[in-house]
């Protein structure tokens, strides 16, 4: 049931409640929280109800909640930054809730109604407005996340959900800032398989990667650059980003067949690539044809994107025993020029030509 006539009530925490504000330049990713939090309830009878903004505190869950037993969890990630005129921006939070919605008929639950999500995140932000930050670079990350609640044993779609969207001042998502990072790429452990939840961003998918992951920090590196299932031989995903490369001047990314994320950066940066006249091409590449084109001289520059980092340079790849280096180690100007391009739509200093920003106050 999408009921489009939701009715949100809000709770304010007491004065005497709120938080001490966090020091701006010591921000970290996603260790701190809000005053309030957004959450609405779901069930088949009354659909989605009980909405309302409320002092941010812990949920009490039956043990046997079904999130616990049988993973179903969804959610999303997107900003709220402090423009340069002094409004506060969304950018393109219509794209996350529409990609949500898209996660949950994957994972067999109910969608949101989300012209009234945009409205509640709307409201949140507003009331949490002295919590962006106004430091160069820092934003404001927001979770909407939605779990099976219903106290249940047996392998089934729940028949009660929660939903709820936390907000959290952050800095930069990787220590290194804007630098380019050192990638492990992963030729054991796999992230999806075609006909698998590759694509919906489901809680699932972060759990199993975290074996790959931690191997790769032990050994000195970022992150993880993922190879399909089947044949260990195409690039997929780096970490929880999408995938770019520059060979002879031409943008290469993995095409969406069902086992990566249709990142919503990833969507913003293919289309700014377009503003600008270059040559796109969204084909499978492989790991094979990136050591080639590393030793041929015809890399010229990978990154990664997604809305915590937004542009991420790679500077080196481990494969097989081998380091790749990329462009001398350093950031590419593709990469800097996306990276310096969205910042400006989203921090309000440039024209938004596709109407991705969304005003908050």
């Amino acid at each position: 049931m999408l009921s489009t006539e939701l009715e949100i009530a809000v709770q304010k925490a007491p004065q005497e409640q709120l938080k001490e504000k966090p020091d701006q330049n010591a921000l970290g990713f996603g260790s701190i929280f809000t005053d309030h939090m957004f959450v609405m309830r779901w069930n088949r009878d009354q659909g989605w109800h009980d909405a309302r903004i409320q002092p941010y505190q812990d949920f009490s869950m039956d043990p046997a909640a079904m999130v616990f037993h049988y993973g179903q969890a969804i959610f999303e990630g997107l900003k709220a930054y402090y423009g340069d005129q002094g409004e506060i921006l969304l950018f393109r939070p219509r794209s996350n809730f529409e990609r949500m919605n898209k996660s949950a008929v994957r994972m067999c639950m109910p969608r949101i109604p989300v012209d009234r999500m945009l409205q509640a995140l709307k409201a949140l932000v507003y009331l949490e407005r002295s919590w962006v930050p106004t430091a160069p670079g820092a934003t404001l990350y927001l979770r909407p996340t939605m779990i099976a609640s219903e106290p249940a044993l047996g392998l089934r779609p729940s028949d009660e959900y929660i939903f709820f969207i936390l907000a959290s001042p952050v800095g930069a998502y990787y220590a290194e800032g804007f630098n380019p990072v050192k990638i492990y790429v992963e030729s054991k452990y796999v992230r999806a398989v075609p006909g698998g939840v590759g694509e919906a961003k489901t809680a699932g998918n972060y759990a199993a990667s975290v074996k790959a992951l931690t191997e790769a920090q032990r050994n000195g590196y970022t992150q993880v650059l993922w190879l399909d299932a089947l044949e260990h031989k195409y690039i997929e995903e780096v970490g929880t980003s999408n995938a770019f490369f520059v060979l002879d001047d031409e943008l290469i990314t993995p095409p969406l067949a069902g086992t990566i994320l249709p990142g919503v950066t990833r969507d913003s940066v293919l289309q700014l690539a377009h503003d600008r006249g270059m040559k796109v091409n969204e084909r499978r590449i492989s790991i094979d044809e990136v050591v080639k084109a590393a030793e041929d001289g015809s890399l010229q520059e990978v990154f990664s994107t997604g809305t915590a980092a937004v542009i991420s340079p790679l500077g080196e790849l481990f494969y097989k025993g081998e380091r790749i280096i990329i462009n001398n180690g350093e950031t590419g100007p593709v990469a800097r020029h996306f990276f310096d391009e969205l910042q400006a739509i989203q921090f309000g200093r440039r024209p938004d030509p596709h109407e991705w920003m969304v005003r908050v106050a």
